[in-house]
């Protein structure tokens, strides 16, 4: 009995651990963006002007705060970008990621399901900055030679396809990005739902007359939505939250809304990399400030986004 005490106690201790640190995170970014929202207010969530003020004048006082003249802190366009492309990613990678999984979980020969599946989730396994040099070094020259231009022509009716397209640089190209990184992960955890749907409900559609097709289709696919939905809903979560390789193909852009979808954009995790040397050079600590503000706010919408998912799961729900 002491011995599953302790072992109960122990297990009960490492499981503590996650929400701890999850708990610790939030505090520390609650405690240090504090100054940046009693300073920016609701407006910090809607203007789209980033202005770090005049470094080299002296401090001026703006509610309760110290900050340098000029100082404007304001990230609608970060939410933007982020928001648009995380899901203009999923939307690219969930149907492409469906229909793998059904192959590699249906098509491929039983010898060389393993070979195939492990490429896939050595894909998943590949740094984001290596996705982001492909992306910078390839992509963005066969977006902009390639695929923008065909996109004008074909859509360019449609106000979002319309140009100018720029140098290949922005919220598409973002989002191919983004989509070949969560594409893998999508894949390998539908893969293994489809392998374990029972053979009885394949066998009972093949029986009626179904073709292999039409059972992968109408009874398999229908049987894993949940998974699905959670495998796109984690998904999502790590493109919100992806940075260095959105930071090498984005554009970058500073205060600029996105009016079509070849528009320079920037995202919110990037944005903090690409300003965090700047804001260190704040004397007052505002902009650094601002930035836990910018971490604060991106953490509540991935907590918003991992609620929606519980939401449609339960929807969802047999």
């Amino acid at each position: 009995m002491k011995r599953n005490t302790w072992f109960r106690w122990g297990v009960t201790a490492c499981a503590s651990i996650i929400p701890l640190v999850l708990l610790a995170i939030v505090i520390f970014l609650l405690i240090d963006s504090w100054p940046a929202m009693r300073f920016n207010g609701w407006h910090f969530l809607v203007s789209n002007q980033w202005n770090l003020g005049n470094e080299y004048g002296d401090l001026v006082t703006v509610n309760g705060q110290q900050v340098p003249p000029g100082a404007d802190y304001g990230i609608g366009f970060l939410i933007v970008g982020t928001l648009s492309s995380a899901f203009i990613a999923l939307l690219l990678a969930l149907p492409v990621s469906v229909a793998a999984s059904a192959f590699l979980a249906e098509m491929v020969p039983k010898r060389l399901q393993n070979t195939a599946s492990l490429m896939v989730e050595l894909l998943a396994g590949v740094p984001s900055v290596v996705f982001g040099l492909w992306g910078l070094i390839v992509l963005v020259p066969f977006m902009n030679h390639y695929i923008y231009p065909g996109l004008t022509h074909v859509l360019g009716d449609i106000p979002f396809f319309q140009p100018p397209t720029g140098a290949g640089y922005g919220l598409l190209t973002s989002s191919v990005v983004l989509a070949v990184m969560i594409a893998p992960l999508i894949t390998s955890t539908v893969r293994g739902a489809i392998e374990n749907v029972p053979m009885v409900q394949r066998e009972a559609g093949l029986a009626l007359g179904a073709t292999r097709f039409e059972v992968l289709v109408k009874t398999v696919i229908p049987g894993v939505r949940r998974v699905i939905i959670g495998a796109g809903i984690l998904a999502l979560g790590r493109a919100l939250g992806e940075t260095m390789a959105v930071l090498m193909v984005s554009g970058n852009a500073l205060g600029y809304l996105p009016h079509n979808i070849y528009s320079p954009i920037s995202t919110m995790a990037s944005f903090i990399v690409s300003q965090l040397d700047s804001a260190l050079q704040d004397a007052s600590g505002m902009a650094e400030h601002a930035l836990a503000e910018i971490a604060l706010i991106l953490f509540a919408i991935t907590l918003i986004v991992n609620v929606a998912a519980r939401g449609l799961l339960w929807l969802a729900r047999d």
